[in-house]
């Protein structure tokens, strides 16, 4: 079912681009992307037999589920993406593979599936810390994942959204035009901006960064818009390769 609701938000946000593009890319979208969906069919598949683990842990640890133990759980949760995130892109050797995700130079709903599986792999083991500490029950964690994946494709749209309107939700959610700025060519706003579905925790931690002129942002790494970087084997091999210029 989880898989059914992300393949429906990706198609509907997908063709919602053609209508709303807050930028405007040259090339065929369909063929600019068959790279991403390629990558995300690999971490699907990583997700679901990664998934048996989560599902040991949490049955081992578990304690009675109640609201609050649902509030408390999401929010950790995204506290602990948050800093997988940061240590992504602080640490030279996660670096590697999470600059697979940021060498994209035209961003739009299939980024957030441009994922290399060595990031994936760490991801989850980020997860499994508040799992454990908390006693955290399989449906929560299904339930913040569910969450997730959905905000993380609307936040990759290439959709025009009305500039006072992102203003105001940001200030609890992640929003597209927020999320952009973390996918800027330029390093400072590359390094800001990491929460995944709460804004507040870049506030609170001083990461946070706003651009006046979203759709002016260029995105992507120097040294890797290369066709032959950007291919789906060029996204596998890209954490193994030096640096380009």
């Amino acid at each position: 079912m989880r898989f059914l609701l992300l393949i429906a938000t990706c198609t509907l946000l997908f063709s919602l681009e053609g209508l709303w593009p807050l930028q405007r890319y040259r090339g065929s979208r369909l063929r600019r992307a068959l790279p991403n969906v390629a990558l995300a069919a690999i971490v699907i598949a990583m997700n679901v037999l990664l998934s048996f683990v989560i599902a040991m842990v949490c049955r081992t640890v578990a304690v009675q589920q109640t609201a609050l133990t649902v509030a408390i759980g999401i929010a950790a949760l995204d506290l602990s993406s948050y800093a997988a995130h940061v240590a992504l892109h602080r640490s030279p050797f996660a670096w590697r593979f999470h600059r697979v995700h940021h060498s994209e130079n035209a961003v739009d709903v299939t980024t957030a599936l441009r994922q290399h599986p060595g990031e994936t792999l760490w991801r989850v083991l980020c997860q499994l810390a508040p799992i454990v500490l908390l006693g955290l029950p399989l449906s929560v964690v299904v339930v913040y994942l569910t969450l997730s994946s959905v905000n993380a494709q609307l936040e990759h749209a290439n959709l025009r959204v009305p500039e006072r309107l992102d203003r105001v939700l940001r200030w609890l959610f992640v929003t597209p035009n927020m999320h952009k700025v973390h996918h800027s060519r330029w390093q400072p706003e590359t390094d800001s901006n990491y929460a995944n579905i709460f804004a507040w925790w870049d506030r609170l931690f001083g990461t946070y960064t706003r651009t006046a002129d979203v759709a002016a942002l260029r995105y992507g790494l120097d040294g890797f818009d290369a066709p032959e970087v950007q291919s789906f084997g060029g996204l596998l091999r890209l954490p193994f390769m030096g640096e380009r210029s």
